[in-house]
């Protein structure tokens, strides 16, 4: 008889358990940060969009062969500098060379640590590889920090989701 009324009591516990919300995926939501304003100089921000207290900037940028590569002709040389990293937290922003219109021709993730020299220094230096580097009108960077994009409910619904940076951008993206 006990049997009988656990078996008969299955169905409205599944039945409550699908009403809650629990029974595919354990409240588990995914939320994409907005991609924040590209520019020379900005203020990295975390998924929330509060800026955390540190700075990155182009320092400069030119067009010419990497010296490991050179017969593959001109890429974007580019400097930059993070100011208010340190090389624990080392946070990241996707770096990308532009044309006139701020349309990306090619992007990459440049992380503070990168740019800590034997002095001390905050600046460090990259390549951005594009298809047409006469039509390089500068190197923007987007403030989102790419550091830390946590596991996403479909690689771990139980401990996954919660807010993640945007996307990296794309050759032909609008910036």
């Amino acid at each position: 008889m006990f049997r009988v009324r656990i078996l008969a009591g299955a169905p409205l516990a599944a039945a409550l358990l699908a009403l809650s919300g629990c029974s595919s995926h354990w409240g588990c939501t995914d939320t994409t940060a907005e991609r924040g304003e590209a520019g020379v100089r900005v203020q990295v921000e975390n998924t929330y969009g509060q800026p955390l207290g540190v700075t990155a900037e182009v320092v400069g940028w030119r067009l010419q062969p990497h010296p490991q590569v050179p017969s593959e002709g001109d890429r974007v040389h580019f400097r930059f500098r993070f100011d208010g990293a340190d090389e624990r937290s080392d946070p990241a922003v996707h770096a990308c060379a532009v044309d006139r219109k701020r349309v990306a021709l090619g992007c990459l993730t440049v992380h503070s640590s990168r740019a800590f020299g034997p002095n001390g220094d905050p600046t460090g230096d990259d390549w951005l590889d594009v298809e047409h580097p006469e039509r390089v009108a500068g190197v923007l960077l987007i403030p989102n920090d790419q550091s830390y994009d946590g596991r996403t409910c479909e690689q771990d619904v139980k401990d996954g989701g919660g807010p993640h940076p945007p996307k990296s951008p794309d050759r032909g993206d609008q910036l």
